[in-house]
């Protein structure tokens, strides 16, 4: 049975983060996943989640100036200094947290360059963090994501993913496989999971309805059937990661609305 995480930068919008742990864990949840811790101490965050009995699996590494609309530095040639002392910062707090995956932003292709120009640095910036995060036994991810959603992003499709995973040959060094974004950008998400799942180059999922981006049982996936698949597919190939539940509940800020919108999920807990 799939293993499902509460993204808690998307979901209880009604609540303040740190409020958020405790609406998770009371809703079922046994795991989070979100953005960024940076804004908190590592310790209060492990204090939330102690007392919440909550295993935080995913976050994202520093991603540039994010206010400013910069999402990742992993392609971006010059910044490499940057892009190491964030990785750095991303370790430490994984380590505090005890969370065993980061993901790493590959950025948006700056205007007037070409992709194929920046392929060097981020394969360079990825092996180099898959590297450092080695020595402390953490996975680093890499996520395809549409460009509808943001415009301009380098990394879109999972084939382009696991080339470069198989490029770089760092076992800890994975996809983070969205399936929103795979749907958008790719379609035939079913037999996506049945190939690259069993290669072991998978580190993580993540969900939402397609096209609002809302609840999994909102939109035009069968998500049932997909949950269906990452069930059959890991027992076959051994694979117990997490599914993050990274979508906008429908229901927006409304008094208990991401609550509201769980019965998909209380009939897979």
């Amino acid at each position: 049975m799939p293993r499902f995480a509460a993204n808690l930068s998307m979901l209880y919008p009604e609540l303040d983060f740190l409020a958020r742990f405790e609406a998770a864990a009371r809703d079922g949840f046994q795991a989070v996943e979100y953005l960024f811790p940076y804004a908190y101490p590592a310790q209060e965050l492990a204090a939330l989640l102690k007392a919440n009995r909550l295993q935080q699996v995913l976050f994202n590494a520093p991603p540039g100036d994010w206010d400013g609309g910069e999402r990742g530095l992993a392609c971006l040639p010059g910044r490499e200094k940057e892009f190491r002392e964030g990785v750095v910062t991303a370790l430490t707090y994984a380590q505090a947290l005890e969370c065993p995956r980061i993901h790493v932003m590959a950025g948006l292709v700056p205007a007037g360059q070409e992709r194929a120009d920046l392929g060097g640095t981020y394969v360079a910036n990825l092996r180099w963090a898959a590297q450092e995060a080695a020595r402390r036994g953490i996975d680093v991810l890499m996520e395809p994501i549409n460009t509808r959603d943001i415009p301009g992003f380098f990394l879109n499709r999972q084939d382009q993913a696991h080339e470069i995973v198989q490029q770089i040959g760092a076992p800890n060094l994975k996809v983070q496989m969205d399936l929103y974004h795979c749907q958008v950008v790719e379609g035939d998400v079913a037999m996506k999971i049945r190939k690259y799942l069993p290669t072991g180059r998978v580190g993580h999922f993540q969900i939402a309805g397609v096209p609002e981006r809302h609840e999994p049982d909102v939109g035009e996936v069968n998500y049932e059937y997909l949950f269906q698949v990452i069930d059959q597919v890991s027992q076959q190939c051994g694979w117990s990661g997490w599914v993050g539940c990274e979508y906008k509940p429908r229901l927006g800020a409304s008094p208990d609305g991401t609550s509201q919108g769980l019965r998909w999920f209380q009939r897979w807990r």
